[in-house]
């Protein structure tokens, strides 16, 4: 019985809190941690402080400088052209002339997964997710156990996050998830994905005999992060069929898949590696053959620029916090500690840059007459892999721990080592840090594109 006044909400008083600022205050913390370097959240928690602070026209004038900030700023300039450049790799082109407008994709019905291991498991649980039967395989039954253990795990964690959960993705069923140490069960599969360790000579072994298994369609795929790919390909009868499907970690999380294709790849293996990644909702990017193809690649010079600031005088801590102020998610040394220091170290020595194959009287700080920090090495004989381990570049709370602190033994390890090579340290101010990390990856780029391995700087991106 009462009569409806106007009830615009925007003449409505705000309701004032108690505590306020301080909420605000602490709520700005927040946005600040979590969108580090990112303009956007910070722009929106400023327009709604104003709309506590001031009446709803003044709040809305606000609300629109602050966006007249964002549409002229460099970072929407940045996202812009993101976006348009994950849809621009879709058109691929090599320089033999295969292209995205002619080749066709096969269909793949059902796959098969080679290696159980923080990659294998990974990429099973993202094909799990896509709905494609597949075969997972192990070399022995300890390594099978083991890893189906970890696989039913991920996947139960990435039930829960879907709506409908463990019915959709069915993973229960051995008609879309079947687990083997029977190599005779690749037969009938469209596209086999090969994730053991960075060896090449196991690799070739494995491709030798899927040459002889699979059917002579199927698609063969090294999840290869720098190894070449026509040496894999030429331990089988059909390099044709042969390509490098470069899946990031943890790959069931990571967008990114880089598709390396070989001297003889035929152009429908591209269109069909590209068609997966799509039905993993991965950006699949089309990248020729090198050592490290195109993301490791890049991220060679810059990790080890990183590096060469530790040796001038910096520390770990000092370097990630930059990179990560400037807005990368992990700084390189954060990153390294994730992905386990060994894997660098093993590729090394592969390469005879370290350990028992380098030539006695080696200087210590160069290699091919280029500089070189052993720095990397030295940690890894030290048994600090990294988060694995418990310490790497940073300390641990245990062996598989996530936090990282900063450790007081490397630094006085740092100390010894400045002194035993005669180096003298120098003050390094941000601005050094960011800009010989970020040159270092920005050249390495160039060079990528000037030998033709990717063919435009969108790719890159």
């Amino acid at each position: 019985g009462q009569p409806l006044g106007p009830r615009r909400l925007s003449l409505k008083p705000v309701p004032k809190l108690p505590n306020m600022e301080a909420f605000l205050d602490e709520a700005l913390v927040k946005v600040k941690r979590q969108a580090r370097g990112c303009l956007a959240p910070e722009l929106c928690f400023q327009a709604v402080r104003a709309a506590t602070q001031s009446p709803f026209a003044a709040g809305v004038r606000r609300e629109q400088e602050l966006f007249q900030v964002l549409l002229s700023s460099g970072q929407a300039q940045a996202l812009h052209y993101a976006f348009f450049a994950e849809r621009a790799v879709r058109r691929w082109t090599t320089p033999s002339g295969a292209s995205w407008s002619s080749a066709a994709p096969q269909p793949v019905r059902r796959a098969a997964v080679i290696g159980l291991g923080t990659m294998g498991r990974g990429i099973v649980t993202s094909l799990v997710k896509a709905n494609i039967p597949l075969v997972a395989l192990e070399q022995d039954l300890e390594n099978l156990n083991k890893g189906r253990k970890a696989v039913m795990l991920l996947l139960e964690r990435e039930a829960m996050k879907m709506e409908g959960g463990a019915q959709i993705l069915d993973f229960h069923n051995p008609a879309r998830l079947q687990f083997t140490v029977d190599f005779d069960l690749l037969h009938d599969v469209d596209l086999v994905i090969e994730a053991v360790f960075e060896n090449m000579a196991l690799k070739k072994e494995i491709f030798h005999k899927l040459s002889k298994i699979c059917k002579p369609g199927a698609l063969l795929c090294t999840n290869t992060s720098a190894l070449n790919i026509d040496e894999i390909a030429s331990a089988t009868n059909r390099p044709q069929q042969v390509i490098g499907t470069h899946f990031f970690s943890p790959a069931h999380v990571m967008r990114l898949l880089e598709i390396i294709y070989g001297r003889h790849t035929s152009p429908t293996a591209i269109a069909t590696a590209m068609q997966l990644a799509k039905a993993l909702k991965k950006v699949g990017v089309v990248v020729g053959n090198c050592f490290g193809f195109v993301g490791n690649r890049m991220t060679f010079p810059y990790v080890q620029q990183a590096v060469f600031l530790l040796e001038e005088g910096s520390r770990p801590e000092a370097v990630d916090q930059v990179l990560e102020d400037f807005g990368f998610k992990i700084g390189p040394f954060r990153m390294s500690d994730l992905a386990g220091l060994d894997v660098g170290w093993r590729s090394r020595k592969d390469q005879g840059l370290t350990g028992p194959s380098l030539p006695a009287g080696t200087p210590a700080r160069q290699r091919h007459g280029q500089r070189y920090s052993p720095l990397p090495d030295l940690l890894c004989e030290q048994g600090r892999f990294g988060q694995k381990t418990g310490k790497g570049w940073y300390l641990y709370e245990k062996a598989g721990g996530r936090t990282a602190t900063p450790d007081p033994w490397l630094l006085s390890f740092l100390s010894q080592y400045r002194d035993t090579h005669g180096i003298q340290t120098h003050f390094i101010d941000q601005e050094e840090i960011l800009e010989r990390c970020l040159f270092s990856l920005i050249n390495e780029g160039f060079a990528i594109l000037a030998e033709g391995i990717a063919s435009g700087p969108e790719h890159l991106d």
